[in-house]
């Protein structure tokens, strides 16, 4: 309920903000952008569609770095090691025309679509593994020995005690995660996908309604990154409150 509340006052001041923005602006200018209503709303589903596919792979990528981390086995450990450090210690921008204009041609990928994706699961892939090594080293140590000393082997270990705990740790970080993964997919249309910011650039570039575009393509990203945030914010002091 309290969330609720909290989004509803939210929604109110921003739909003030909007109503004295659109107020100061031409309107001219909303005129011709409403009529590029469609394109605006179809690079609003496209950016939902790459921050949900980059999400999913990047959980994935993550998990099994933070794995291969926690291994025995050096070369492993050096892999990841190597991956997370080059990753965060690069710009994204930099990233993205990499990989799409290097490896991407070299290895034949012509779909901006999924090298998009691929790019923002590679990126967030490393600061999710941070986050999932962290969640499984607060796991104590004497819990792993006192399930290997009822009988259970180093998966069911994992698999029953180490990874439900590390859920708790990891799940309000991820959610934070999950708004950057929206908000740096506005880097992609650097690269020419149709997403929120690359068809504002377009309908910017068609109708010269600066203020009447870039109001809205801010609103848009805040209508789904406001959400998350809170909804990150509240487990955190749920899970918090819990332990």
């Amino acid at each position: 309920m309290a969330l609720f509340k909290t989004l509803l006052q939210i929604f109110f001041a921003l739909l003030i903000l909007f109503a004295l923005f659109a107020f100061i602006g031409n309107s001219e200018g909303w005129e011709s952008v409403w009529n590029y209503r469609k394109l605006f709303i179809k690079g609003w589903f496209i950016t939902i569609a790459i921050s949900f596919g980059g999400l999913v792979l990047s959980l994935l990528l993550g998990f099994l770095t933070a794995l291969a981390v926690r291994s025995k086995m050096p070369f492993f450990v050096g892999m990841a090691q190597t991956y997370i450090e080059i990753i965060r210690g690069t710009p994204l921008l930099v990233q993205i025309l990499f990989f799409y204009y290097v490896v991407a041609h070299q290895i034949g990928l012509e779909n901006r679509f999924i090298a998009g994706v691929f790019i923002l699961s590679i990126f967030h892939g490393a600061y999710i593994a941070e986050m999932i090594r962290g969640g499984l080293e607060a796991v104590s140590k004497t819990q792993k020995e006192s399930a290997m000393a009822i009988g259970l082997s180093p998966f069911q270990t994992y698999r029953f005690v180490i990874i439900p705990q590390a859920i708790r740790q990891v799940i309000p970080p991820l959610t934070g995660q999950f708004a950057s993964i929206i908000k740096d997919s506005s880097l992609l249309s650097v690269i020419g996908i149709n997403e929120l910011t690359h068809s504002a650039e377009q309908i910017n570039s068609a109708t010269y309604s600066t203020l009447e575009i870039f109001l809205p393509l801010g609103l848009a990203y805040l209508i789904l990154t406001l959400p998350i945030s809170l909804w990150s914010k509240r487990l955190e002091k749920k899970f918090q409150y819990e332990t």
